[in-house]
């Protein structure tokens, strides 16, 4: 059967399931289409599925175009998971947040592998992408699919491949961003190398499961950590009368032992500010504490706070009070450029303006309407960023700095602004450092 499954990947015949169609598997499908691959679309959301099979795309980077060519190519979408049997390679791609507590919440991951277990057939194989703990694919999905007699590795083939997507980033597309590939067994490696192969250029073997799931999380608690770094060294710095964009900027110029990393108003998107818990909660598992990572996330989530604590700092300066100050957050993507909202620090200083009394509005050019998020709810749309409007409002806060902005705008008619990103370089009076 892994021969078989070999050659129908080489000959393109092999059809492709990707289930969950967000910011992992959209751009995911619309690679396997574009070099011809018969592709099955599976997501919950039926809103979804209307939406790609009627040629519309839901995410701005993605293109209604590409999604049109991907259903000349024969791309389908269905919430139909009998139809998982008609794919030779199921690509689970769902989110796995954190649940109240900050422990892993993988009930999507467990949902969608217990829908797609029963129409499972022999000689196909699974990849999850979806960031998780070490031992997750073997732990939970192993059992799940040799529960219906398979043997792995023989007559199916299971694999973890960790999504590596920058939403938005012009510089990097899912070809070109290598992909890192670990298999339950050889044989499962081979094929899921083989698949991946087709379709980025540069794969990378790993030796099981268990050390992809470790590398992707290394991955993003690299970043963790050293954004929690550079946000202490914020805080210090400012006490301090220095600025710390300056100080980066600087360091920067050496050539070797230093890479830049920016402060913020917090982290922001599916990954950094998630899955260093995924690690924190396994290994205590093994009786191990990690005082570090937990530590960059301490500071992290501290950093909306840190912000709001600097605009009520300026608003009392001018013999204002946050409560009953209009107050303009600019920016509530996670980050530059895109209209993705998860786990955006942006929010969270909304919600904390509000709760001191705020009169909390926004203006965001990626995101029309505050979209429904599961913890967060607010009734407003983005307000047009005008001469008029930013003089209308108390305090102008920048959370992200989007490109589209007009910053000279910002600068020369807002009465107070409450800088998060450093996008001011020179000092004002009514400009603050946050």
């Amino acid at each position: 059967m892994k021969q078989q499954l070999l050659n129908r990947i080489a000959d393109k015949s092999a059809v492709i399931g990707i289930v969950g169609l967000g910011y992992v598997g959209l751009p995911l499908m619309l690679r396997f289409a574009e070099v011809g691959y018969k592709v099955v679309g599976f997501d919950i959301d039926v809103s979804k599925v209307d939406a790609l099979n009627a040629g519309r795309s839901y995410i701005e980077h993605i293109s209604a175009a590409s999604i049109a060519e991907s259903l000349e190519r024969g791309f389908e979408a269905t919430a139909d998971f009998t139809r998982a049997s008609e794919a030779d390679a199921l690509i689970m791609c769902v989110p796995t947040p954190l649940n109240k507590y900050r422990e892993p919440d993988l009930s999507f991951v467990i949902n969608t592998i217990d829908a797609l277990v029963p129409y499972l057939r022999a000689g196909q194989m699974v990849s999850l992408e979806s960031t998780t703990y070490p031992g997750t694919t073997d732990e939970e999905l192993l059992p799940r699919i040799e529960s219906r007699g398979f043997k792995v590795g023989e007559d199916a083939f299971l694999v973890f491949s960790p999504e590596r997507e920058d939403p938005g980033n012009p510089d990097f597309t899912t070809r070109t961003i290598p992909k890192v590939c670990g298999g339950v067994t050889e044989a499962c490696r081979e094929i899921g190398v083989a698949l991946y192969s087709a379709v980025i250029d540069k794969v990378v073997p790993m030796s099981s499961t268990r050390a992809a799931e470790m590398t992707k999380l290394l991955e993003n608690i690299h970043r963790a950590v050293n954004i929690g770094l550079v946000n202490e060294m914020k805080i210090v710095a400012d006490r301090m009368g220095i600025d710390i964009h300056e100080v980066i900027r600087a360091a920067a110029t050496k050539p070797f032992g230093f890479v830049p990393y920016y402060p913020g108003p917090g982290l922001g998107g599916h990954c950094i500010p998630i899955d260093p818990f995924y690690l924190t909660w396994k290994a205590r598992e093994y009786g191990v504490n990690t005082r570090f990572i937990e530590l960059a996330g301490e500071v992290n989530s501290n950093m909306p706070d840190y912000v709001v604590s600097k605009v009520g700092a300026a608003l009392n300066q001018r013999q204002k009070s946050i409560k009953g100050s209009r107050v303009l957050v600019l920016g509530i993507a996670y980050k530059k450029n895109v209209d993705d909202m998860r786990e955006s620090p942006s929010v969270m200083v909304m919600e904390r303006l509000r709760d001191l009394g705020a009169d909390v509005a926004y203006s965001d050019p990626h995101v029309a309407v505050f979209p429904k998020m599961r913890e967060h709810h607010f009734d407003l749309a983005s307000v047009p960023l005008t001469a008029e409007t930013l003089r209308s409002f108390d305090c102008v806060v920048i959370t992200t700095d989007h490109d589209k902005f007009d910053y000279a705008l910002i600068k020369e008619t807002a009465k107070l602004i409450v800088d998060s990103r450093g996008k001011y370089l020179e000092p004002a009076d009514h400009i603050v450092k946050a």
